[in-house]
């Protein structure tokens, strides 16, 4: 193998490319390290840091989504350490957002044993359900800011650069630029936030009216009159012609 390198994951010796990260080179040995804000047509940012591991002689626990493999390393996966900080991630992270519709997340949480009353006293994020368009609904309180949305609308796909970060620390929230409704933003309507999207977040309108209730023909009336008001043109009178 060119340019390979030697390290052991869980004790298990193994040799791959010099250029993987330990994710990636953990899955060629059958070991699953668990992720949320990775993707696998995203680029790897490690913000939400669940899929940290040991490397012996670090300081820190390291994020194996952006770590590459050396020469030498060993690394634990799921030691007790590795373990108790993924659990403390999960339950902040239901402390503090809608995580109801996550499946894969509350199951997560159900491996790792997060107890979701750990931080009953924790300010829940809880900011109002924006619908200002016919194609989708933004619900932020259940959004766990894995930015996966604003990479695929920016360079990892779209090149929209429709929507980005907006606030600092705990007030941080995905939003268009200026907070502008999408349909006056760069937006183009593609749908590939809502495909990436782990928490439903992002939810295609039609799909949140049915679960409120309402029947397949009123929606198609509401979505259909949503687009013809935002398409259609003003009209001028004889006099300003």
């Amino acid at each position: 193998m060119t340019d390979a390198v030697k390290l052991k994951i869980n004790q298990q010796e193994i040799e791959c490319d010099k250029d993987l990260t330990i994710l990636q080179a953990a899955k060629l040995v059958g070991v699953t390290i668990p992720t949320i804000c990775y993707h696998g047509y995203c680029t790897a940012n490690a913000l939400c840091r669940i899929c940290v591991v040991e490397v012996k002689g670090a300081r820190t626990l390291v994020a194996s989504c952006v770590a590459k493999v050396s020469d030498g390393m060993d690394v634990e996966t799921h030691n007790e350490r590795v373990n108790r900080s993924r659990k403390t991630i999960l339950e902040m992270m239901l402390s503090t957002s809608d995580l109801s519709q996550s499946p894969e997340l509350l199951n997560m949480a159900a491996e790792y044993g997060a107890d979701h009353n750990r931080f009953g006293d924790a300010e829940r994020r809880s900011p109002p359900l924006i619908d200002d368009n016919s194609m989708f609904v933004r619900d932020y309180e259940k959004c766990i800011l894995c930015w996966r949305c604003v990479q695929v609308c920016a360079e990892d796909a779209q090149y929209a650069f429709a929507i980005n970060f907006k606030g600092r620390g705990y007030h941080t929230q995905i939003s268009t630029f200026y907070e502008i409704p999408l349909p006056e933003s760069s937006c183009v309507f593609c749908g590939q936030c809502i495909g990436v999207c782990p928490t439903e977040a992002l939810k295609p309108k039609r799909q949140w009216l049915l679960e409120l209730g309402y029947e397949s023909d009123q929606i198609m009336q509401m979505t259909r009159s949503e687009r013809n008001k935002k398409t259609k043109k003003p009209q001028t009178s004889s006099a300003e012609k």
